[in-house]
């Protein structure tokens, strides 16, 4: 817990966010300001998280801001093949799927038969259930069945964090010149500077983050971010 003078000398932040306990409340509290202000509320989405709660998924979908930040990339790709790796409860996927160019398709990769079921009651609920796909089974097992697909438009890889470097190699296989690859969680609490970490969740974003460095075919960045979610971050590459 921050205490409010040393709040007030490390940010010079006004007074009234003196009345939060600590920095995290803060970051919540902007992104419910953001979400009111720019991200309605939707009947749909709303439903979504609330299914994948009383299913007992863990709250970690993004948030959504985050997903219509989703929903405009695909839109200004004029994306027509949107690859997710991670399924959860459907709701990033609704997100992208709103942002399929005409004629566009996901397809959603889901290794838990219980959160499969869920999101595709999710899905179908938004009335996405013509354009998404949801595909059970580890990714790793499932990836390979796409290679024969036309190359993906966007990519984005929400799944377990040990496998993150191959969710890459497989990204870039299955996509094209000026496809965008995003991958969720990648500063971990600021945990992904420890290269010491015990972590495996830590160490599997690592090694990710040291592939994409190291990768010729394509150009990228990360950002940090916070809000409701905590402290983490986003990776975003662009395939050459």
């Amino acid at each position: 817990m921050i205490a409010g003078s040393e709040w007030r000398a490390f940010s010079k932040a006004p007074a009234v966010l003196m009345k939060y306990r600590d920095i995290e409340e803060v970051w919540t509290a902007v992104d419910r300001y953001i979400s009111d202000l720019l991200v309605p509320s939707d009947e749909a989405l709303d439903a979504a998280l609330h299914s994948s709660a009383e299913a007992g998924m863990p709250a970690i979908a993004v948030s959504p801001s985050q997903g219509k930040f989703l929903m405009f990339l695909a839109q200004t790709l004029g994306a027509r093949k949107i690859l997710e790796i991670g399924t959860l409860g459907g709701y990033s996927a609704i997100w992208l799927a709103r942002g399929l160019a005409d004629g566009g398709r996901l397809i959603t990769l889901e290794a838990d038969a219980k959160h499969a079921k869920v999101a595709r009651s999710n899905i179908a609920r938004a009335g996405l259930a013509h354009v998404v796909d949801v595909r059970l089974g580890r990714a790793l097992d499932t990836l390979p069945q796409l290679e024969s697909d036309e190359p993906f438009d966007l990519i984005f890889i929400d799944a377990d964090k040990p496998s993150y470097p191959e969710y890459l190699e497989w990204a870039i296989r299955l996509s094209r010149g000026g496809s965008l690859i995003v991958a969720d969680n990648v500063v971990r609490n600021g945990a992904v500077i420890d290269k010491a970490s015990s972590d495996p969740n830590v160490q599997g974003v690592r090694r990710f983050n040291d592939l994409l460095a190291a990768e010729t075919r394509v150009t990228a960045t990360a950002m940090q971010t916070v809000g409701s979610k905590g402290y983490d971050g986003f990776a975003i590459a662009r395939r050459l």
